[in-house]
């Protein structure tokens, strides 16, 4: 980081949507959040993250709150987008589908099993849209579920760049978080304060230090968040060849 740093002159990259989800259960004291350890090959091989991801055309759902575009800073179609992202990468990389049904309105209690899994994988491998599965099933996305907590943007040096919004959900009643992504090779439940050890790029580590703070999920839940003014990590060199990373909104 500190050798890109130092070689940037720019123009900076455009940094492309993205949406993550810090997905939760109640641990008596307290709660866990769920982390994926991103695998070797690939970029930032060995962090532990949230599951997310860019945003991709097809995100666009219609059934969602209008007050979202406040939430996120960004007009209705964009904020749209990023809300069907974050449901969609959830759905990808931890088998877990915040959706329910058109008539009752309650959450999915259960989305495992073979017929589930094949349209997970048509997910993934954009064989099949979020909105198509859920039409067929008599099911719609419940963006109520999902909380907004923060917003990130990738320092302008970096060549992949993306403007990231972080929400929170807990895990429905009846359904599993699995290591379904194909991107990483392990994930865990921990608790927001016992992440020593683990190596993490500043938005996680931020984030759950964060989360750390709220004795219980309802705290989370009712604490109000701003996800609409981008957090821009930047980093100050210093003259004895290192640098200081300043995190600031």
């Amino acid at each position: 980081m500190i050798k890109r740093a130092r070689e940037f002159s720019g123009p900076a990259a455009a940094a492309r949507p993205a949406a993550t989800v810090v997905l939760l259960r109640d641990r008596h004291p307290g709660f866990e959040a769920y982390v994926l350890r991103r695998a070797a090959a690939m970029a930032f091989g060995g962090v532990y993250a949230f599951p997310g991801g860019g945003v991709d055309p097809d995100d666009r759902p219609e059934t969602v709150r209008e007050t979202w575009s406040d939430l996120l800073g960004v007009p209705g179609a964009e904020a749209r987008a990023v809300i069907g992202a974050a449901v969609r990468e959830l759905f990808e990389e931890a088998g877990v589908l915040l959706a329910g049904g058109i008539e009752d309105g309650g959450a999915l209690t259960d989305v495992a099993g073979p017929e589930w899994e094949a349209d997970r994988l048509a997910v993934q491998r954009r064989e099949l849209r979020m909105a198509d599965l859920l039409a067929r099933r008599g099911l719609r996305l419940r963006d109520d579920l999902l909380h907004p907590w923060g917003r990130w943007v990738t320092p302008e040096f970096e060549p992949r760049r993306y403007d990231t919004w972080f929400f929170v959900a807990a895990l429905p009643d009846g359904q599993e978080a699995r290591d379904v992504s194909g991107e990483s090779d392990g994930v865990a439940w921990i608790r927001p304060g016992d992440t020593a050890g683990l190596t993490m790029l500043p938005p996680t580590r931020v984030t759950l230090d964060a989360l750390s703070a709220y004795p219980s999920m309802v705290e989370v839940f009712g604490a109000k968040r701003d996800a609409a003014v981008p957090v821009q990590p930047r980093v100050e060199l210093t003259g004895d060849g290192g640098a200081v990373l300043r995190v600031e909104a």
